[in-house]
């Protein structure tokens, strides 16, 4: 029971059916709860973020769903106090919700860019802002903000998502520092090539796998449950000194 006492707010979470392909909010709402952690998911899809909160309750964990659109300012605001409200506190924020834009620089459109910089830069500041005075209150917490390895190198393609995802990795450090004497802690999360329902559909062109799968030198990759099983080390008091810190997830990737 490693998140025993705490309350999480997950981001971009509806994807954590049993048995169904699971996305990194998701299966971080189901390990947490197995955890010990009251757990609110938010998404903008929700009858599969109801769906999802359903099966945590089912399996004897405490779970509510909300409706949040993450580059809403008044919707953090509602979601954090309905939070509060039902379970008396915040201990922990994963910023997870994301999108995709995969355009070289000529072929991004302003749309795209501005989407992009909504979702991962915008909404991890809004989520961050109106969470940590419920953190201050009780003493501490964690914010995880998920950024990508994209938000570390470089690609072909996805301008505006490498842009974006750099973004949360540089706010990130820049509320570290800020927050570190109240011991709020934040820290970011790098997943690598990881099969989850925003990248099944280009899996399935088995050349387009393959390109992938080879150059994950560990030979295979990643599972929603590897990127949350880095959350959940992130959410719980094992990591009370990391702050700052940029939490790659990636099969060795990067490290080539």
């Amino acid at each position: 029971m490693r998140l025993a006492g705490k309350v999480a707010l997950i981001s971009g979470a509806a994807s954590g059916v049993q048995g169904e392909l699971m996305g990194f909010g998701g299966a971080a709402a189901r390990l947490f709860s197995q955890e010990g952690a009251k757990v609110v998911l938010t998404d903008i899809n929700d009858e599969l973020g109801r769906k999802t909160a359903a099966g945590i309750a089912e399996a004897g964990g405490e779970a509510l769903y909300l409706h949040l659109d993450v580059t809403n300012e008044e919707g953090w605001i509602k979601v954090i106090a309905e939070t509060v409200s039902r379970f008396g506190r915040l201990d922990v924020l994963v910023n997870n919700a994301g999108s995709t834009a995969r355009h070289t620089v000529e072929d991004t459109t302003v749309e795209a860019w501005d989407g992009q910089m909504d979702v991962h830069a915008k909404g991890v500041f809004l989520g961050t802002k109106h969470a940590i005075p419920e953190m201050r209150k009780v003493g501490g917490g964690s914010i995880i903000n998920i950024s990508s390895i994209y938000g570390l190198v470089g690609s072909e393609t996805s301008t505006a998502y490498h842009a974006a995802k750099g973004a949360s990795r540089l706010f990130t450090k820049s509320a570290a520092i800020q927050y570190a004497k109240e011991n709020i802690r934040v820290n970011s999360v790098h997943p690598g090539y990881a099969l989850t329902p925003m990248t099944q559909q280009g899996y399935q062109n088995a050349d387009y796998f393959e390109s992938i799968r080879s150059r994950i030198p560990m030979g295979r990759v990643g599972t929603a449950l590897d990127i949350a099983n880095g959350m959940l080390y992130l959410a719980s008091d094992e990591s009370s000194f990391v702050t700052g810190s940029e939490l790659v997830i990636d099969g060795g990737t990067t490290a080539q």
